[in-house]
This record gives C-alpha cells, sequence and structure tokens, in this order.
C-alpha cells in the first residue's frame, strides 16, 4: 500500500503537493513504475525510464523527461544531453557514478513527424501523475543536495514562479539539512541558436555543478 505524505516531508523536497508515495526500496520502485498507467504517456514511451545511482547519493540530479535515446535504452541522461552533463559533471569534479540521475517525468513524450519522434513536454496533468514517482525517489534516497536540471525540474522543487534565467546557481532550503539549486538543462543549452550563448550556458552549468562539488565536500 502507498504511504500517505505532506507536500514537503523530510526527504521529500517539492513545492507541488504529492498525496500518497509508493512505498518500497529503488528496486521495488522501478518494478512499480513499470506498470504505471497513471496517465496517458505509458502509450507513447516503450518503457519507464526510472532514476539511476547509489541509493545513499548525497546529491541528486532532477531533470525533466526523457528523449529517444533514453526512451530506449531505458536509461536517464544517455543522450546528446546526457553527454553533454557528463562532459559538465567532468568538468565540475563530479562522478556521475556517485550521484542519483532521475527525470520529474519517466516516459518520452513525442510527436510524430513521418518517422521521426519529435520530443514533446508533458503538461500539468501529465507531471502532477509523474511526481508522485519523484517524491517515492526522494524518499527512499534522501539526498542532502538536489539540483533541478531546466525549468520543469526546478518549477516541481521551487514553485511555478522560478525563472531558471534569473534564480538558477542560488541555493535554497528544501526542508530539514536538505538544500536545492537550479540550473541549466543540457538539452536547453545543445538548442541555443547562438554559439556563443551555448557556450556561456555551458560554463554557467559548469560553475553551477561546481558549486554542488563544494557543497559536497562541506557535508563531510
Amino acid at each position: 500500500m502507498p504511504t500517505r505524505a505532506s507536500s514537503h516531508p523530510f526527504g521529500v523536497p517539492l513545492a507541488k503537493p504529492v498525496d500518497e508515495v509508493p512505498a518500497g526500496t529503488l528496486t521495488t520502485l522501478r518494478r512499480k513504475a513499470r506498470d504505471c498507467h497513471a496517465c496517458p504517456l505509458w502509450r507513447y514511451g516503450t518503457q519507464t525510464v526510472f532514476g539511476e545511482g547509489p541509493a545513499t547519493a548525497r546529491v541528486m540530479l532532477i531533470g525533466e523527461q526523457p528523449g529517444l535515446h533514453e526512451d530506449r535504452e531505458g536509461v536517464p541522461f544517455v543522450g546528446p544531453a546526457g553527454q553533454l552533463l557528463d562532459r559538465a559533471l567532468g568538468e565540475a569534479g563530479l562522478d556521475r557514478a556517485m550521484l542519483y540521475l532521475t527525470n520529474t517525468v519517466k516516459h518520452f513524450k513525442y510527436e510524430a513527424r513521418g518517422t521521426a519522434k519529435l520530443h514533446k513536454r508533458a503538461n500539468a496533468a501529465e507531471q502532477a501523475a509523474c511526481r508522485m514517482w519523484l517524491a517515492a525517489e526522494l524518499l527512499r534516497v534522501q539526498p542532502r543536495l538536489v539540483v533541478g536540471l531546466g525549468a520543469m525540474a526546478a518549477q516541481t522543487m521551487f514553485g511555478n514562479a522560478f525563472r531558471i534565467t534569473r534564480e538558477r546557481g542560488a541555493w535554497r532550503p528544501l526542508g530539514e539539512r536538505v538544500r536545492g539549486l537550479a540550473t541549466w538543462h543540457p538539452s536547453a543549452v545543445l538548442r541555443m541558436p547562438e554559439e556563443a550563448r551555448r557556450h556561456q550556458a555551458f560554463a554557467e552549468l559548469v560553475a553551477d555543478l561546481r558549486a554542488v562539488a563544494e557543497a559536497l565536500e562541506g557535508l563531510g
């Protein structure tokens, strides 16, 4: 049976409410999420893309939703955006193997254009339906530092008024002994049309991840 949770209990630092949090280990949650039909997105993706990383990770990175490559492999951040994230993590001094990586939404949503599948943003209802899985991951892992990559994750953590363009990189308390910040999603960096802006945004992403590395060292 699911466990009842408030919108912001320790270990579930989300600004948006979650009525129920599925119980179980990460392995159990991953198995349960495979059969989730809480919203129509299960009809889009070939599989649920659950989070990946140590159950004791002190840092959790939350993205937005899987893309085509993640949908095929069933692992978060393995496509071009994931490759850019790996590069940024390396420059910031963070070891991906020590982090827990997940997404706000666990299924790939797309619009078919001939044989191509073009990424389409999950709507508010789809995000809300999936939030219980993110809450369950937070409750199980209980990270000390939470990083929102992109607007969807940032607003799930900090509320709809949050704007990456003016508030990225600033630490905010998320609960007892938990704090978070938001920064650019790697896919947003890749989509920027001007090369100079892409370089600047990537440098900002690396700087924010360096702040995470420094905070992690400070945890002892």
